[in-house]
């Protein structure tokens, strides 16, 4: 007899583990007791020895987008097993190991709490994140990084801009689990457009500091991104400034804004150090 997708609260507290995969990429292991949940799994082998050596069954998969650092490794892990595996139905033609599919408001029960799918296009047409309201929990794929925004493969700047504007519009407590470790290169081309930015210098200070010592920079926090991401702040008087005076040209709007400062990025390099 198979389990129901909705099961009682537990007593355990719901843990979140970063399970590290290709060069830079996370997938998300959330564990309630010995049932387990996964984000966005692009590689089977290291997710599997993760869940074996905390002797963990796994219940679910979340699926934010299609890309294949974040898909590859589902069919592996299934397996062939009745597992649930929730996901974008914008996206169900380029994910055919989904189970359900989500649109935005739906919401989705597991490990004895919910997750409200959001939608998020602008990385892919139909991105979703996932937010856990009563453990202020987001999981936003590549839509929102730690001091950035992943690139336009398929949305349009004004997508893209409404998007996080709806995600940095959650509780400022609220963790951010986003799928890359991208933190210290976005934080380099945040100095480089805001670089009297206190609280930015503070936050990369301590970021660096915890990627020496071989730590995860994530999660970040809600807050912390409107404190320190320039893609959240195209609103500021100093990031519109920055991005004019890169950008060469008069820019009229927010999103002509988000539009320079995302192709500044995507062409940005650090300066090396002397």
């Amino acid at each position: 007899m198979s389990k129901p997708l909705r099961s009682e609260p537990s007593v355990a507290a719901l843990q979140v583990h970063a399970i590290p995969t290709f060069s830079d990429n996370y997938v998300w292991l959330l564990q309630r007791g010995s049932r387990a949940v996964l984000v966005d799994p692009g590689e089977a082998p290291p997710v599997q020895r993760a869940l074996d050596q905390r002797g963990l069954q796994l219940e679910m998969i979340l699926v934010t987008h299609h890309h294949g650092d974040h898909v590859g490794g589902i069919a592996q892990l299934v397996g062939g097993r009745t597992i649930p595996v929730p996901g974008p139905q914008a996206e169900a033609a380029k994910i055919p190991t989904l189970t359900r599919l989500l649109n935005d408001g739906d919401v989705v029960d597991l490990l004895g709490t919910q997750a409200e799918v959001i939608a998020v296009p602008g990385h892919t047409l139909g991105h979703i994140a996932f937010h856990f309201p009563a453990e202020k929990l987001l999981f936003c794929g590549d839509t929102l990084f730690s001091g950035g925004c992943g690139r336009l493969f398929e949305g349009t700047p004004a997508q893209m801009l409404a998007s996080l504007s709806r995600l940095a519009a959650l509780p400022e407590d609220t963790a951010v689990y986003c799928a890359h470790e991208y933190t210290q290169s976005n934080l380099a081309f945040a100095r480089a457009v805001e670089g009297g930015n206190r609280e930015l210098a503070d936050y990369r200070a301590r970021v660096d500091a915890c990627r020496s010592a071989g730590e995860p920079s994530l999660p970040s926090r809600i807050g912390t991104e409107r404190a320190i991401n320039p893609f959240l702040r195209t609103a500021q008087a100093g990031i519109r400034d920055a991005v004019v005076a890169h950008a060469g040209e008069k820019l009229n709007d927010q999103t002509a804004i988000f539009a320079a400062l995302r192709a500044w990025k995507d062409g940005f390099r650090p300066a090396a150090t002397p």
